[in-house]
């Protein structure tokens, strides 16, 4: 993360805890974060130098006044007019921590060589809760490379039960013994 993202994340998550309006930011940030990751160009054009400040701030002002509030509205503006509007995702993932950490929220990667279904999300879902003793927000991968079994990153703690992990810490094993 860029130390510009996270100054104005962070700055940002302060001023929505002293409005009260986090869970609303964040929810506006999520639907910005997808509108600019579904179309670059639009960050490519309100970053344009060529392009007059005033005329990027009135294509913001069109496109997103009265969907975002004011606070999150003008922080846009300001990243613009500082040049930093690709930091964007950089500012949000601050964001989404800060506010994580003040809910007992935590993210949780899960990666399987087939996809689980719902009844099996759910199970691990409270185990990591149990684990963790926070709220967890699942996100699933598959990737059959792991062969079988399941691979969970658990705020950077990684919990490796998959069939390629444990063949790799036996091959590891396997050449110490050796040497």
């Amino acid at each position: 993360m860029s130390k510009a993202g996270d100054l104005y994340g962070q700055s940002l998550y302060d001023l929505a805890v002293e409005e009260s309006l986090t869970d609303d930011i964040l929810g506006e940030m999520e639907s910005v974060k997808g509108i600019f990751d579904d179309n670059p160009d639009y960050i490519t054009l309100l970053s344009e130098p060529s392009v007059p400040k005033n005329e990027r701030l009135q294509l913001v002002d069109e496109a997103l006044a009265g969907a975002l509030t004011p606070y999150h509205l003008n922080f846009i503006k300001i990243l613009i007019e500082k040049g930093l509007l690709r930091e964007y995702s950089a500012c949000f993932k601050r964001f989404r921590r800060s506010y994580n950490e003040d809910h007992g929220i935590a993210d949780a990667l899960v990666t399987t060589a087939v996809a689980l279904d719902k009844s099996q999300l759910e199970q691990l879902r409270s185990k990591l809760e149990k684990i963790s003793g926070k709220k967890i927000v699942l996100q699933q991968k598959t990737d059959p490379d792991i062969l079988g079994g399941v691979r969970v990153d658990l705020e950077g703690q990684l919990f490796d039960g998959s069939v390629r992990g444990r063949l790799s810490e036996l091959r590891r094993r396997v050449d110490e013994t050796l040497i």
